[in-house]
């Protein structure tokens, strides 16, 4: 699921104009070692903080049907997860990244979910929205001055975004619909008497279920009338 998410964004930030001017966009850690490493302009999508949504936790199993409606599986429902990425401009001048940052912004805060277009593998088969927040005042996640501390570099300005998207649940195979009828048979022990026909299970009047078993033609007998409380009849 995550990597569907990254894809998500790299097609999201790459339909905006920072990849008509060539910018690249990686997702890697932005340490001190990779940007003196840096050589040309960049948008970095790191990846900083995984957790669970826990409210957002369902309970049961839902049915997957086959493309003729047989249910062929049972799966446990989703559980969604909140990741936090932190979003940075990388230029030769300050300006420069600036400009950058506020085409980030303003492609990022047009849209409230990623399309469904983008969405690949699980995230497109669920078919649920993959929510998006950017620079929102209720990440809960570590606070950016923390991020570039770890990281070993120099506080940078940046963009705060986090995507909440569901991890698909566990698929349990079902078993085969039944499609033919039960027939039970019964044997004589000693040989020398003839094994009695076969019959079948909760119908009157059969001896034998035939070739066809119980697709073949078989006579209903009407229902016995209901009897009141009371022990009399209607």
């Amino acid at each position: 699921m995550i990597h569907e998410v990254d894809e998500a964004l790299q097609g999201l930030l790459g339909e905006s104009a920072l990849a008509a001017s060539g910018v690249e966009i990686v997702f890697d850690a932005p340490t001190r070692d990779w940007a003196a490493r840096r050589n040309a302009p960049t948008v970095c999508v790191f990846l900083y903080d995984i957790r669970e949504d826990v409210t957002r936790r369902g309970s049961g199993a839902g049915e997957v049907h086959d493309a003729d409606g047989y249910v062929v599986a049972r799966r446990t429902p989703p559980r969604w997860f909140e990741l936090t990425y932190l979003v940075t401009a990388w230029a030769s001048r300050p300006q420069d990244e600036h400009r950058m940052l506020s085409q980030l912004l303003a492609c990022l805060t047009a849209t409230d979910a990623l399309p469904p277009r983008l969405l690949t593998g699980t995230l497109a088969a669920l078919g649920l929205t993959v929510d998006l927040d950017t620079a929102g005042t209720g990440l809960d996640a570590p606070a950016a001055s923390d991020v570039w501390s770890a990281l070993g570099g120099e506080l940078k300005a940046s963009l705060g975004v986090r995507v909440r998207a569901p991890l698909a649940g566990v698929s349990r195979p079902t078993a085969a619909p039944v499609t033919e009828g039960l027939v039970v048979r019964s044997a004589a022990r000693r040989p020398s008497v003839d094994p009695v026909p076969g019959r079948r299970l909760r119908y009157e009047e059969v001896d034998d279920p035939g070739p066809e078993g119980f697709a073949g033609p078989r006579e209903r007998l009407p229902a016995p009338a209901r009897r009141h409380r009371g022990g009399r009849q209607p």
